[in-house]
């Protein structure tokens, strides 16, 4: 592993620490989703799923590239 820059560092502390803000408030927005719609329990399930999945993707990808050096 090589040694970062000062302005590397922040780049990818901020980049870590913006991403899962985002994360956590799409999280947010699907549950008020969820219960602002009245879609009950299969309902709610569908909605974190379907959505989750655009997350799982993200993450995948930066594991994916963590495993391949890029």
């Amino acid at each position: 592993m090589t040694e970062l820059s000062g302005i590397e560092l922040f780049e990818e502390i901020a980049m870590f620490l913006g991403v899962g803000g985002l994360v956590l408030y799409m999280l947010y927005v699907m549950y008020r989703l969820a219960q602002e719609s009245g879609a009950g329990r299969f309902g709610s399930l569908v909605i974190f799923l379907s959505l989750g999945l655009g997350i799982v993707g993200f993450a995948s990808k930066s594991v994916i590239q963590l495993f391949m050096q890029v």
